[in-house]
């Protein structure tokens, strides 16, 4: 599934309102840290990850990295936080324009 700039841009405006779930520090994104995101979806389609200032590794490749392992897609990626999305397969809250 790939998101429209429309969607993409519904998507970051319920973004902006909610916190960020997770955490990434100087360890990166280690294999603990990618199930405690999949685990979460499982709760929300939405999903805001902060990257620390002690993390070495760039916020755009931890995003794609997150995306790819969790079968989800990277809404945005600003400075060090990661919006990631994935649609609940049966009952989908958010709908898309």
């Amino acid at each position: 599934m790939v998101l429209t700039s429309k969607q993409r841009a519904y998507l970051k405006s319920l973004a902006s309102n909610i916190p960020p779930v997770f955490q990434v520090g100087k360890s990166s994104l280690t294999p603990e840290v990618t199930a405690a995101v999949a685990e979460a979806f499982n709760n929300n389609e939405l999903i805001k990850v902060a990257v620390l200032k002690n993390c070495m590794d760039d916020p755009k490749a931890i995003a794609e990295m997150l995306a790819e392992r969790t079968h989800s897609q990277v809404v945005q990626v600003i400075g060090k936080k990661i919006v990631l999305y994935r649609p609940d397969k049966d009952k989908p809250k958010i709908q898309l324009p």
